[in-house]
């Protein structure tokens, strides 16, 4: 049986504490698209950690924990991350990388950086990971797959290639030093040597380990609203973030996916440009950002603040029906302790009109919120277990929620312990 962990909306919805939370009871933990450029953040009893790339089973020594053939693999990335967590007194993890993963290259960051610049004003909003020019050359073909690290005599000819047809793109749009066949072949000998221990035919471990009944927890980054085909395109990743990919990007059947928990925070944020409809600004959004998460809203891999904003349910029951959500896990419920009044968006008006549909990104930028005010509780809610134990109000606010979108909310995560959650 597997379940899927993913994001109802921007990402950023708190999916790192709920996979965590819910991998004491699994045998896998397997994250299967995106890359370095977003975070999940994790607090538990060895500290606070931001993942970009392992999986959040490492914490668990029973679990073990596969980045499968989706994932937008960053050797480097891996490498700092299992050194930082060893480091801080967290027992090597038992990891597997898929042969059938691709890597990220220095060259992807450099097109990214350079992308982004020649962009400017009209830019993307790109983290500078390297994650479209990498889905670029994936889908172009152009892309190295770990397997292909197994025959460096005949990469070397690929990499020839590959770099004739970088060098282009370099000296002719970007005006920029063109990369050499050498310096790449030196950086694929390393990554080779790095991800030795680890790498193996992962969709077969999935294969074996479905017969035996063990069971699966599969993990995506960002959320419903950054899907290339289904979000807010073109402001969007470059890998579909739906529960749906979770079965492609990891190697398994379909109809194996039993269960879809979609996180989604009790307000919104997002990092990145894009449409962000309930968005707020000025006193407001400081006083979200500053009391959101645990230290705040900024991004765990840039740093950056994060846009924020009220709760939208118009996004939020999209984003929960492109993912086929079984369950919701509101999270960060703590954070709203402190406001006297909360107001929730329920409708768009677009052009004199209301609506509770979700529209393209072409109509969205006409789009305006329609509020709803509900009463705010005014106390800390961390430590309580109980729903039932809730302030009236803080029982109210998830219940109108839960009704606006129309999906169950199971789940309410009061805090940035693992042990701060209420079970519905």
């Amino acid at each position: 049986m597997v379940t899927a962990v993913v994001g109802a909306n921007w990402g950023d919805e708190g999916k790192g504490k709920i996979t965590d939370m819910l991998a004491d009871k699994a045998d896998i933990v397997i994250r299967f698209q995106g890359g370095a450029n977003a975070g999940h953040t994790i607090k538990n009893e060895y500290g606070k950690f931001a993942l970009h790339t392992l999986p959040s089973g490492v914490f668990h020594q029973n679990i073990t924990n596969i980045i499968g053939n989706g994932v937008a693999l960053s050797v480097p990335k891996i490498a700092e991350e299992l050194k930082t967590i060893e480091d801080r007194g967290v027992p090597a993890p038992r990891l597997l990388i898929s042969n059938r993963a691709q890597m990220v290259m220095s060259y992807h960051v450099l097109f990214d950086t350079l992308e982004e610049a020649r962009l400017a004003g009209k830019s993307f909003g790109s983290t500078k990971s390297g994650i479209a020019p990498f889905y670029s050359d994936k889908f172009g073909k152009f892309g190295i797959q770990v397997s292909e690290l197994e025959d460096m005599d005949a990469l070397r000819e690929k990499v020839e290639q590959i770099v004739l047809k970088k060098n282009v793109m370099l000296k002719y749009l970007y005006h920029h030093e063109e990369l050499k066949v050498d310096d790449i072949m030196e950086e694929l000998e390393g990554y080779k040597k790095i991800l030795a221990p680890y790498v193996a035919d992962t969709s077969a471990f999935l294969w074996e380990a479905r017969k035996e009944g063990k069971t699966a927890l599969i993990e995506g980054q960002l959320g419903t609203m950054k899907d290339p085909d289904h979000g807010i395109y073109p402001m969007v990743t470059s890998s579909s973030t739906l529960a749906g990919y979770g079965a492609i990007g990891a190697g398994f059947p379909p109809y194996d996916i039993k269960k879809v928990v979609a996180v989604s925070k009790a307000y919104s944020s997002s990092v990145g440009a894009g449409e962000f409809v309930s968005e707020q600004f000025g006193d407001v959004a400081d006083k979200l950002r500053n009391l959101g998460g645990d230290g705040g809203e900024y991004g765990a891999t840039t740093g950056r603040p994060r846009r924020v904003g009220w709760y939208d349910c118009v996004a939020s029951r999209y984003g929960c029906r492109m993912q086929g959500a079984t369950d919701v896990a509101l999270t960060v419920l703590d954070a709203l302790g402190a406001w006297d009044e909360i107001p929730v968006c329920v409708a768009y008006e677009i052009d004199g009109k209301v609506t509770k549909d979700f529209p393209t990104t072409t109509v969205l930028k006409r789009a305006k919120p329609v509020w709803e005010t509900l009463p705010g509780w005014k106390c800390d809610i961390q430590g309580i277990h109980k729903f039932e134990d809730l302030p009236k109000n803080a029982q109210n606010y998830v219940k109108f929620i839960e009704k606006e979108i129309g999906f169950p909310i199971t789940i309410v995560s009061n805090g940035p312990a693992r042990e701060d959650v209420i079970y519905r």
